[in-house]
């Protein structure tokens, strides 16, 4: 029984930084622009969080700044992805390389210094004392419930609200957008701003909660695997709950299968292999359609050819 309490804690707190990131790439993509930039974001929040919260001695200041200074980040690729039109591939691969290059810098000072605050576990009066769902649900963190509290406000404001509605045509159709009165271009820069503050909560929960020290390159590909969930929770914020955490538990998988011989090398390649066949099974066009891709995703919107 302790090995499976074990094993669900560990997989919820491995799936909380990748929530915190899907949630925001959902937002995003919904308005039509497609970030691969995820990484450096998450990058760059894990390491503001760190330095902020080292000098400060405020967790929660480190956790604001890393959520300003990824949004920022973001921000240089929503004016060339939605006012210069450019390729949003190559501007997000060009916004990973630079926050991976910041974090690393910035970070070499950091490495080997403890962590004077960080986000403990606490727990639920009552609600704690329940057997299994009690150490496993309710003696979390508190960025674990800010996640949860996330996804559902996210898909509430996505699906029932008018300026969800206006965010998701933005990305469907944003030509039909345009001629009701929709701005579309500020729907995508508010949209893409807020995936990369999300994306630097996510590196924030790094450093502060996960693993509340500084290690070089500590995002570890997360950022990619953000990329594959959005897919997979067919960008949809409740969905990308269980596929996050999903994916927390085949993060923890590689080591409780370590016991059994198989080679450490292959036991870490599991969180990508999974995230490999993922992105080559939903690779078509077609299939991306069906699950319910925004139909403008990824293209720029011109104005002048309503």
């Amino acid at each position: 029984m302790d090995l499976i309490i074990s094993t669900l804690s560990r997989a919820l707190v491995a799936g909380t930084p990748l929530l915190f990131g899907t949630i925001g790439e959902i937002i995003a993509e919904r308005s039509g622009v497609f970030n691969l930039g995820i990484e450096g974001m998450m990058a760059t929040g894990a390491v503001v969080a760190f330095g902020v919260t080292l000098s400060t001695g405020s967790v929660w200041f480190g956790f604001l700044m890393a959520m300003i200074a990824a949004a920022l980040l973001s921000s240089i690729h929503a004016f060339i992805c939605i006012t210069l039109k450019g390729k949003q591939t190559l501007s997000g691969l060009a916004l990973t390389m630079i926050g991976l290059g910041i974090s690393g810098v910035i970070g070499r000072s950091f490495i080997g210094i403890p962590l004077p605050d960080r986000f403990s576990s606490i727990k639920i009066p009552y609600l704690s004392l329940l057997p299994i769902v009690g150490p496993v649900l309710f003696s979390r963190d508190i960025l674990f419930y800010i996640a949860l509290f996330l996804a559902i406000f996210s898909y509430i404001l996505l699906y029932k609200t008018r300026v969800g509605i206006n965010l998701r045509s933005a990305g469907e159709s944003p030509k039909a957008a345009d001629s009701l009165g929709v701005n579309v271009n500020l729907y995508r820069y508010i949209a893409v701003i807020i995936g990369g503050a999300m994306a630097g909560m996510g590196g924030a929960y790094l450093s502060t909660a996960y693993i509340p020290q500084w290690i070089e390159g500590m995002v570890g590909g997360r950022g990619w695997i953000v990329v594959a969930l959005t897919i997979f929770a067919y960008w949809n914020p409740l969905k990308a709950i269980w596929t996050s955490y999903l994916f927390g538990g085949i993060y923890i998988l590689q080591y409780l299968l370590q016991p059994l011989g198989i080679p450490p090398s292959l036991l870490m390649m599991l969180p990508y292999l999974s995230t490999l066949i993922i992105l080559i099974f939903t690779s078509r066009s077609n299939l991306l359609k069906r699950i319910g891709s925004p139909e403008a995703l990824g293209e720029p919107f011109l104005k002048e050819d309503k």
